[in-house]
Order: C-alpha cells, then structure tokens, then sequence
C-alpha cells in the first residue's frame, strides 16, 4: 500500500489527477470507514475531477480560440482605422491638389482671358484706324470726284455758252 506524503505539499504545488485518486490506497484501521464506501467516494470523486478537467480542458480551448478571434479582431480594426486615417489624409491630399491646380487653371484663364482682349482690343484699334483711313480717303475721292464733275460742268457750261 502506498501511504500519503510525509509533509503535505504547498496548495500551489499540489496536483492531483483522476488517477491519482483512484490508485490512492489507505490504511486499515480496526475503526476506519467503509472500505466500499471509500472506494466508491473515491471513484465518483475522480469521475467528477475527469468531468471537472474535460471542462476546463474545453473551456481553455475555447478561450484560446476566442482570444485568437479577439487578436484577429483588434489586428482588423487596427488595419482599418489605418486605412481610414491614410484615406482621409489622400481626400486632404487631393482636396489641396485640386485647389493649387484650380488656382493655375484660374491664372492660366485670366491670363489668356488679358490676352484675348488685348488682341480684341488691337483688333478694334486696327480696324478703326483703317475705317478711319477708309473715310478719309473716300471723303478725298469724293472730293476729287466733285472736282472732276464741277469742271466737267464748267466745260459743260463753257461749250453752251460759245455755242449758244
């Protein structure tokens, strides 16, 4: 028969498993229990220990599983949160891109907008110097034109008047 230890172990370091307790032997004493009381103590003791263990066994398991779902969880929201910062910060990006590039269509515009009517208005000035240099010499030749038909009148008139 194996007896029990000698000093009892720290609570911490004791282990005991369904095994154990079914291979624990006990002395015989003239006024000890029940050995088929004991032995059937003992035996749902160590069912329920095995029961006790499987659950546990189970339930670590378990929560390995859930605390890897959990990491896996934080690891996406992490990703997430990132891609939602890095998101944000290309909408500011491009939001800046899109005003600076606004702002040289803008220039570009007034610039050849200012170009535009510069030429109209060289356009404008050309073509009045030009109807001004129409009307001058239209005015001319209408003059010269008069002339010409008040001499050919004084001819005219001069060839009545010998004839006459």
């Amino acid at each position: 028969m194996s007896e029990p230890p000698a000093s009892p172990a720290p609570a911490d370091a004791f282990h005991l498993t369904p095994l154990d307790i079914r291979k624990q032997e006990f002395r015989k004493s003239l006024r000890g229990y029940e050995p088929i009381g004991v032995e059937d103590f003992r035996m749902r003791v160590a069912d329920a220990l095995e029961r006790v263990i499987r659950e546990r066994s189970v339930l670590e398991e378990r929560l390995s599983a859930l605390s890897e779902q959990l990491r896996a969880f934080r690891e996406r929201e992490r990703a997430m949160n990132e891609a939602l910062v890095a998101a944000q910060q290309l909408r500011q990006d491009m939001r800046v891109a899109a005003e600076r590039e606004a702002q040289v269509i803008k220039r570009e515009a007034e610039a050849e907008a200012r170009r535009i009517l510069d030429a109209t208005r060289a356009a404008e000035a050309e073509g009045r110097a030009r109807m001004q240099e129409a009307e001058r010499m239209y005015a001319g030749y209408m003059q010269g034109f008069r002339a010409l038909l008040e001499r050919q009148l004084a001819e005219l008139r001069a060839l009545e008047g010998h004839g006459g």
